[in-house]
């Protein structure tokens, strides 16, 4: 695995790493994903889920209980809720949304798939991301697993990441280049 940049990417990849080795031995790699989405739409969906889980004044007892309470309510059981127990009883919930991003990275190798994260302005049909999934695949040689956010900012188009790469070709990137454009000209 790559080194690491941040503490809080280190973090992440440790965790990640261990909840996979865990979801192998118990043939749950698809289920672990399944329920690591359900959490992360949870956390995109909820100012106040991410305020618990970035803020440093809840203490560690009051996040375990708080995300008890949640993923139970959720019905997430089995390796996601321990693991998200343990994350919150370790005060690591800070760094969740990158353990979610590397587990999928590293369940992508492990299938031998690229991973992509895509952001567009609107929801893709399925027709729109099996053709997207097609490019992809065109460009990277092997499959591609596609990690899909919805940014209604971006007008329209599309944030394409995968690798190191990142292709934009969002309205708003392009607005937003057409008006610096038009500063320097005036």
């Amino acid at each position: 695995m790559a080194q690491s940049s941040s503490p809080i990417s280190a973090v992440a990849e440790r965790y990640a790493s261990s909840l996979f080795e865990l979801a192998l031995q118990e043939n749950s790699v698809a289920k672990v994903e399944a329920d690591l989405d359900d959490f992360e739409a949870m956390l995109n969906g909820s100012a106040d889920l991410a305020r618990l889980i970035n803020s440093p004044v809840f203490s560690s007892d009051d996040q375990a209980k708080a995300i008890g309470a949640i993923i139970s309510k959720a019905k997430i059981t089995g390796l996601v809720g321990n693991f998200l127990r343990v994350v919150a009883r370790n005060r690591r919930l800070f760094a969740v949304s990158g353990m979610i991003k590397a587990f999928r990275q590293i369940a992508a190798d492990h299938r031998g798939e690229a991973s992509a994260e895509v952001t567009s302005a609107h929801a893709l049909t399925d027709a729109q991301q099996t053709e997207l999934k097609a490019t992809l695949k065109s460009i990277a040689g092997k499959d591609v697993a596609i990690a899909m956010t919805v940014d209604p900012s971006l007008l329209g188009g599309l944030i394409v990441k995968m690798g190191s790469r990142q292709i934009d070709t969002s309205l708003k990137t392009k607005l937003n280049s057409l008006k610096l454009a038009l500063k320097e000209v005036g």
